[in-house]
């Protein structure tokens, strides 16, 4: 970016830094064909509108996809769980955000358990089972009653299990869109994936979800859940079809620069 914006030198001194920190001064560089670039002051929005609806629009669909129904997935259950637990499990109202804790935790604990194996087994494969497995553990219909085998206890263990695995899973969505668009734009293509994801599944659950719960339907409420698990496992679906394998390649070789034209 800084080379493309004409500050080589500085690019070269912030890179020279990272390697010197990284000790790999000795290492050959990657075996791939080196970039041509021009500078220029910005990128124009016909180039930005081509890369995002024509060229990568595989990509952009793959990107709408893994926001979208993470969000839905997230917002469905976070933004509404303390009312579950009240209407449902009788939970008094000032102990409801205790129960949010082991959704916390379980977010820690997901990327620092499962991070690395985006990079060792790929891409691939780990976006596409993090989401289908979320799909898959939010499912079974007994965990969110009262009436079933679990209490709002044992459900907050299901939770942090649950959790573990989904917030690995929503991580992943980011670090796609920021990996398989070109230099210039990744920070808009995550921009925009955001807010339109979250706009149609971030609103959209917790406006669901509430609704449900107001009207007291357990019933309603486990359709609820089941859509949300439908949509992660499509997003797994989904990347098992469009997704790109980007562990171990440049930046470069994923999505040329558009300044490299």
């Amino acid at each position: 970016w800084l080379m493309i914006h004409g500050r080589e030198e500085e690019a070269e001194a912030i890179v020279r830094q990272f390697e010197e920190s990284a000790g790999r001064l000795d290492e050959p560089p990657p075996n791939e064909p080196a970039t041509r670039i021009r500078s220029r002051t910005h990128t124009p929005w016909r180039e930005i509108w081509n890369a995002i609806a024509q060229e990568h629009r595989r990509r952009s669909f793959l990107g709408f996809i893994l926001m979208l129904t993470h969000a839905f997935f997230y917002n469905a259950i976070f933004f509404t769980y303390p009312l579950v637990l009240m209407r449902f499990y009788g939970v008094p109202a000032e102990n409801a955000g205790l129960y949010l804790l082991p959704f916390a935790l379980g977010n820690v604990l997901g990327p620092l358990l499962l991070g690395h194996l985006f990079d060792t087994i790929g891409r691939k494969p780990m976006i596409t089972a993090t989401y289908v497995i979320s799909g898959i553990l939010l499912a079974p219909p007994d965990w969110p009653f009262p009436a079933g085998p679990l209490d709002a206890s044992a459900a907050a263990v299901a939770l942090l299990v649950l959790f573990c695995v989904a917030a690995s899973a929503c991580s992943s969505g980011y670090l796609t869109v920021s990996e398989i668009f070109p230099l210039e734009i990744r920070a808009f293509a995550i921009a925009i994936f955001y807010a339109v994801g979250t706009f149609a599944g971030g609103v959209g659950a917790p406006l669901l979800f509430g609704w449900i719960i107001g009207t007291g339907s357990r019933t309603g409420l486990l359709i609820g859940y089941l859509v949300g698990a439908g949509l992660m496992i499509l997003g797994g679906l989904a990347e098992a079809w469009l997704g790109v394998a980007a562990e171990g390649r440049s930046l470069e070789s994923i999505a040329a620069p558009l300044s490299s034209r």
